[in-house]
């Protein structure tokens, strides 16, 4: 197993392709986790974070859908998932880079 930070950090800022693409911030790491994830040093650990997070994404999205109709409550709530999932990537692209294991804040475990 080899030791790839490069990768981790790719792994990492590539969730951010839905901010210029529309789509992929799933797509993308889910398949770099599954195809490293016995290759690189750290990327099973990673992967699943980041995995978990986007699907933790999902969810809350889902969620602050209908809450747009009480009170406008799911603009907010959009406009903070917006900036998490902008602002979380970079810092954990960051600590990967540097050795660190990053965590994401609430981040649900579907994959453990």
């Amino acid at each position: 197993m080899r030791q790839d930070r490069q990768l981790l950090v790719i792994t990492h800022l590539s969730q951010l392709l839905s901010f210029v693409t529309g789509f992929g911030s799933l797509i993308v790491p889910l398949i770099l986790w599954a195809t490293q994830k016995g290759k690189v040093y750290q990327m099973d650990e990673q992967g699943k974070e980041i995995v978990n997070f986007q699907l933790s994404l999902i969810v809350y999205i889902i969620i602050c859908i209908p809450l747009i109709l009480l009170l406008g409550l799911g603009i907010l709530g959009l406009i903070a998932l917006g900036i998490i999932a902008l602002v979380f990537p970079i810092i954990n692209a960051i600590k990967a880079s540097n050795g660190e294991s990053p965590k994401y804040p609430l981040s649900l475990n579907f994959i453990s």
